[in-house]
């Protein structure tokens, strides 16, 4: 049978997450633990939006068989006309 090698390094139990609970109300008081649980939790789902925009994104790009990429002919072009715009002042 194959061994299997935590990703993480080992899980803390029961004792071990009590005493980080312990921890955590001495450093930040009893009454900001549910403040940061909450802004975590925001920041989290936040995250999870972007990716899942970002994946999104690339599906439509691997569906549209378009590479996304900006040929360098128009690249370019782009640049010398941007330099222009800036050199003129405007």
């Amino acid at each position: 049978m194959a061994q299997m090698i935590p990703l993480f390094g080992p899980v803390p139990g029961g004792m071990e997450m009590m005493v980080i609970l312990l921890i955590a109300v001495l450093l930040f008081g009893a009454n900001k633990i549910p403040k940061l649980a909450r802004s975590t939790g925001e920041a989290m789902g936040e995250f999870k939006k972007g990716r899942q925009e970002v994946e999104d994104e690339l599906r439509e790009m691997q569906e549209s068989g378009g590479s996304g990429d900006i040929d360098d002919e128009d690249y370019e072009t782009e640049t010398a006309t941007d330099a222009g715009a800036d050199a003129g002042g405007e």
